[in-house]
């Protein structure tokens, strides 16, 4: 009964937003709300969930993708990739305005589709590239506006929950910005000891 419970708990976290699943006598029913329509599982498929192989579980997920049930992970940027994304949003706050660009967000990075949480372990390789490429380029020079707004966009688009924060400091006045996801910020939410009041914060395809 508790494996089957774990597994019930597993197959919820692959699962889409807008949908639930529902324990049965028979097994389990999901129900797919976005598209009003229901799917099924049997008992035997709930139990692969909790004890079968990779290559079973594998082909359950595959199966609930195709459904429209779940959305696949996407593959973690590269770090070249990250570079260009920090070097092209840096470019864009520049020419546009920091605040048109938290506007466009809803074009760059979608509404999260995956309802398990990013792991604390991506998000540090991923903050760790961000500053990596940012201290070192003189053109990117250390700007947490666009670290911020490239994490964001970066773990949007694959799928992952993260929230954009400006916040506001008043003695010395000084704005700061950084996207925080898995309990980690990027970059830093209080830089050098400094702690910032948040006044903005971006939850959702750019809302």
């Amino acid at each position: 009964m508790a494996e089957e419970a774990d597994a019930l708990v597993a197959m919820t976290r692959i699962l889409s937003p807008h949908c639930r699943v529902t324990r049965m006598s028979s097994g389990a029913l999901i129900a797919d709300w976005r598209r009003t329509r229901f799917l099924g599982m049997t008992t035997a498929d709930i139990q692969k969930f909790a004890d079968g192989s990779s290559e079973e579980r594998a082909e359950l997920v595959t199966g609930l993708i195709r459904a429209g049930c779940a959305t696949a992970r996407r593959r973690e940027h590269s770090d070249i990739e990250v570079g260009l994304w920090l070097r092209a949003v840096h470019l864009l706050i520049r020419t546009m305005g920091f605040g048109r660009v938290l506007r466009l967000l809803s074009l760059a990075a979608p509404d999260y589709a995956r309802a398990d949480p990013p792991s604390a372990e991506d998000v540090a390789r991923l903050k760790r590239a961000v500053q990596s490429h940012s201290r070192r380029s003189w053109f990117v020079n250390d700007d947490c506006k666009a670290e911020a707004v490239t994490a964001f966009v970066l773990l949007r688009r694959r799928g992952l929950k993260a929230v954009l924060h400006v916040g506001v400091r008043e003695h010395p006045f000084a704005l700061h910005a950084w996207t925080s996801s898995a309990d980690l910020c990027i970059p830093d939410a209080d830089p050098r000891g400094h702690a910032f009041a948040p006044v903005l914060s971006i939850n959702g395809g750019g809302r």
